[in-house]
Formats: structure tokens, C-alpha cells, sequence
């Protein structure tokens, strides 16, 4: 694609990805019901700050990614997926904040958990299971479609997915033991869900079959479930 086309391309993703920064821009009452989502009912002052901040850490960084990867896309020929671009952003926003969130806050209380932390804390048995079968379904039809190249960028995802998993893990604690574990749960879950719907729509770019079809919305389904938490979890 000719460079001023790049630019061009570049700019409206940024402009999209402003205006979404706009609209999705967290204040407390969002950080409060991500908290209560996630398992803290009667969220504290300063767990509700916390979770502010969180959300808006990820949030910051879409209309640049926006502007960056889109022209990357184009420049290399990558273009015409629009879904897994759009989760792609997102997963690596969500590896940026998690890599800036490894600094712990000089002005943030430390507090030791009694359970070590895990991966196994963070994403539920059902969860790994789900995440493997799909992404080895999805890179079973690359290969039988012998798309090498995507065999690749599927590796590339996963890599990121895993990750931010681990970072999650990681991450310095706040101080704020349930809005902390309530955050970290959902960095990964999160994180997998996005990574296993990326996956899912860069192996199958258009649905052509039933196979295709049914791996495509299990994909989506697999995210979906990942991503939130299911009435028994709240129960």
C-alpha cells in the first residue's frame, strides 16, 4: 500500500480508537461495578480508585495501538481481518499495562497473601481446558490449510496471551487484598479470552463450512465465558 494510504489509514484508526477512549474513559462508578463483577461487593474507597486506575491503564494505550498497528497492517500487507485486529489491540494493550504495572507504587501498602498466587488461582481448570482445545483446533485447520505464516502469528499470539497471564501473577500487590485478587483474576481471564478469540478469527478468517463455522463460535463462546464470571462463580 503506498505510504500516503498508510497514513491515511493510520490516522482514522487513531481518530476511532480516540473516540472509543472517550466514550469508555472508566470513572468510579465503572470501577466499582468491574469490582463487584468480579467478586468485591461492597468495595472500598480505595479499592474503587484502584480499579480505576487499572481500567484506565489499558484504556489509555488503544488509539495509539490503534494508529501503530494499523499501519504496521497495512505496511505489511496484514489488512482485511477486522476482527482479530481489533483483539489484537486490545490483548497488547493489555500486555502494555500489565509490563508498566510490574513497578509497585511507592505510595501503595504492602500486605503478604496467605495462598501463594498461581495461574492455577487466576484461570479455572474448565478455563485452561477450553483455551487448549480451541487453539489446537484453530491451528489444526492452519495446518491442514497449510497457512504456515498464520501458524506463526497464532504462536506469536499465544506467547502474548501467556504473558500477560504470568504478569498478572506477578504484578506487585496494592495492598488491597479483595480488589487486588478481584484485578488480577481478571487480567487473565481476561487475557485468555481475548488470546483464544484472536486465535479463532485469524484461523478462520471467513467461515466457509461447518468446521469452520463451529470453531468460530466456539472461539467467541470460550472468550465470552472466559471473560466474565458465570452465576455460580458469583453465587
Amino acid at each position: 500500500m503506498p505510504f500516503d494510504n498508510v497514513v491515511g489509514v493510520a490516522l482514522i484508526m487513531g481518530l476511532f480508537g480516540l473516540l472509543i477512549l472517550i466514550v469508555l474513559w472508566p470513572g468510579e462508578k465503572q470501577g466499582r461495578k468491574v469490582l463487584r463483577r468480579w467478586g468485591v461487593d461492597e468495595p472500598s474507597p480505595s479499592d474503587v480508585a484502584e480499579a480505576v486506575r487499572y481500567l484506565r491503564r489499558r484504556r489509555f494505550w488503544y488509539p495509539w495501538l490503534l494508529v501503530g498497528l494499523s499501519a504496521l497492517a497495512d505496511f505489511f500487507g496484514f489488512g482485511g481481518n477486522t476482527a482479530s485486529f481489533f483483539l489484537t489491540t486490545l490483548l497488547i494493550g493489555a500486555l502494555v499495562a500489565e509490563v508498566l504495572a510490574q513497578r509497585p507504587q511507592k505510595r501503595s501498602r504492602r500486605e503478604a497473601g496467605l495462598e501463594r498466587r498461581g495461574v492455577r488461582g487466576l484461570i479455572p481448570a474448565w478455563g485452561s481446558v477450553t483455551y487448549a482445545v480451541i487453539v489446537a483446533a484453530a491451528v489444526g485447520w492452519l495446518v491442514v490449510h497449510r497457512s504456515w505464516a498464520l501458524i506463526g502469528v497464532a504462536a506469536g499470539v499465544s506467547a502474548v496471551t501467556w504473558l500477560i497471564i504470568v504478569l498478572a501473577v506477578r504484578r506487585p500487590s496494592t495492598g488491597d487484598s479483595p480488589a487486588d485478587a478481584a484485578l488480577r483474576v481478571r487480567s487473565a481471564r481476561v487475557a485468555a479470552g481475548l488470546g483464544l478469540a484472536a486465535t479463532v478469527s485469524m484461523a478462520i478468517p471467513e467461515v466457509t463450512d461447518l468446521v469452520s463455522w463451529i470453531l468460530v463460535v466456539a472461539g467467541f463462546a470460550g472468550w465470552y465465558h472466559l471473560a466474565t464470571r458465570s452465576r455460580a462463580e458469583t453465587a
